[in-house]
């Protein structure tokens, strides 16, 4: 019997869907980086989720959350024309239309974003076009008709040819892989040219940072306790945590960058980055911490800043005494309230053009963003910034405060174990724990250390060896020596102690909404 041809539809669309995304990728590249329609329906979805699912993801997924997120809309948008092709028939055009219903979706994606114009949706419309070509292309049917017509007596009809009869099933699979294959290849082709075009790799190595007037104080060894595998008090920049909303990271050269400052201000000031060069450079070595941490989470690192004091950018335009809030945005839309005490008091708020004596890495904020010591980052870490609005928390409302965080996001005061790792095993004998512990604007005055389990009958806190304290907006590492004896499962507990005298809470509460406290327990076994 012969073997009947199925037709792979569900692929079809896949394959339909692969082009349009491609062709437009392609068409995007000269375009520029606010034509690409996937970067927009990422980000579009990024800001239509809801606070408790981007916390969700964030906990879940760390700072791979964006991968995540691509993999899911391409799988999504792969449901959606493999569902769409089977609706799609050559004279009921139904899976056309939701690929069409797509396309105009994609372009309300792309206006959406900022500084987007109309000319920026060309690229989508011709990958939709081309899209809906491929499926009426590959939906046709003319590769899937019987066998040849025969007249009353069997015999072949005129113009056909006797002899075997191609697998037209084999053939349709081939044109569709061909399809499919070619959007690919031509959507990776679309994305190396538009990075290409954009990137300002160039221009950051091209970018020599200036001396500083003001030289951060250098780091003596001490603040490393020795014996113990710990984090690097300051953190290598590859390494530095990432937490943004930008789905792909925004590429801005300096003679592009403008500071517009506005608002609740004498007068309105806008600055070119040469125009930086008026103010005193200064450096810092900062800790950042991210509102996402929780309890024994690594969403906080430390580096050296190098920039201009916001207060003294902020003096150019004069803030109006009744403002009590700087509203900052990224040149991709977010923004981020913080209070204006924060920003003009001597805690030295940072518009910075460095990092660890290099130019800012461009998904770090290249070429300025803001370094706010003792602030959460969703309220003052704003990378790409290019706008600076004076108001008032009762006028404005920022980006992560609208889906439910806190408007101020002090950090609090936290520690976290590092040695041992959950379910490590310890040999017995004298072993060496230790951590690292933060409570920014107030330094760590004291670290206490607690173990439970078998042999360790004292349940008391001792204190814990502190590394030198470097500044009160810095981290503090420390270690803890135990005799490690009877075997079995132990536990490490641990809390801080600020500057004030304030003793780190016991109480656990979650990330949202200001950010997460508890004690960090780790258990490990003595064997």
């Amino acid at each position: 019997m012969a073997r009947q041809a199925v037709h792979p539809r569900p692929m079809a669309g896949v394959a339909a869907a692969a082009v349009a995304l491609g062709v437009a990728q392609l068409v995007a590249a000269p375009f520029g980086p606010s034509a690409d329609s996937r970067t927009a329906v990422g980000s579009a979805v990024i800001d239509l989720t809801p606070g408790p699912v981007k916390e969700w993801a964030i906990q879940t997924f760390g700072t791979s959350d964006k991968l995540v997120l691509t993999l899911l809309i391409l799988g999504v948008i792969a449901l959606i024309a493999g569902l769409a092709a089977q609706l799609e028939r050559p004279r009921l055009p139904v899976g056309s239309l939701v690929i069409a219903a797509a396309g105009i979706a994609g372009c309300a994606a792309v206006l959406s974003r900022e500084g987007a114009t109309i000319a920026d949706t060309v690229p989508t419309l011709v990958g939709t076009v081309c899209g809906i070509a491929v499926l009426r292309f590959l939906a046709s049917g003319r590769f899937t008709d019987g066998p040849p017509a025969r007249d009353d007596r069997g015999r072949a009809s005129a113009g056909t040819r006797i002899g075997p009869v191609p697998d037209p099933g084999r053939r349709l699979s081939l044109i569709t892989l061909g399809f499919l294959a070619g959007g690919a290849l031509t959507g990776v082709g679309g994305a190396v040219l538009t990075r290409m075009r954009a990137s300002v790799s160039g221009d950051r190595s091209a970018f020599a940072l200036p001396t500083p007037k003001a030289v951060a104080p250098p780091v003596p060894p001490a603040v490393q306790p020795a014996g113990v595998s710990l984090p690097t008090f300051i953190t290598p920049s590859a390494d530095f945590y990432r937490i943004d909303t930008a789905l792909s990271v925004p590429q801005l050269s300096r003679e592009d960058w403008r500071l517009r400052i506005h608002g609740m201000v004498d007068r309105e000031v806008d600055l070119t980055f040469d125009d930086l060069e008026q103010f005193e450079v200064v450096e810092d070595v900062v800790t950042l911490a991210c509102v996402s941490n929780p309890v024994g989470g690594d969403l906080i690192s430390t580096a050296k800043w190098t920039g201009y004091r916001v207060r003294d950018i902020l003096a150019r335009a004069g803030v109006q005494s009744d403002a009590d809030m700087l509203l900052s945005k990224s040149i991709d839309g977010f923004t981020a309230g913080s209070p204006i005490e924060a920003m003009t008091d001597q805690r030295d708020s940072l518009l910075a053009i460095g990092m660890n004596d290099a130019p800012l890495p461009t998904e770090h904020g290249y070429p300025a963003r803001l370094v706010v010591p003792g602030l959460y980052g969703y309220v003052s870490a704003t990378k790409w910034v290019v706008d600076l609005e004076l108001t008032r928390f009762d006028r404005a409302e920022a980006y992560w405060t609208k889906l439910g965080w806190a408007a101020l996001g002090p950090i609090k005061t936290q520690s976290r174990v590092d040695v041992p790792r959950s379910g490590q095993d310890v040999p017995r004998g004298t072993v060496t724990f230790g951590g690292v512990a933060w409570a920014q604007n107030r330094g760590v005055k004291a670290v206490e250390v607690r173990v439970k389990g078998p042999g360790a009958t004292e349940d008391r806190w001792q204190p814990a060896q502190l590394g030198a304290a470097y500044s009160n907006e810095t981290w503090r590492l420390w270690k803890f020596t135990w005799e490690a004896g009877e075997p079995g499962l132990h536990e490490i507990s641990v809390r801080a102690t600020d500057g004030t005298g304030a003793v780190q809470t016991s109480q656990l509460a979650d990330v949202v909404p200001d950010g997460a406290t508890g004690w960090h327990t780790v258990s490990f076994a003595v064997m």
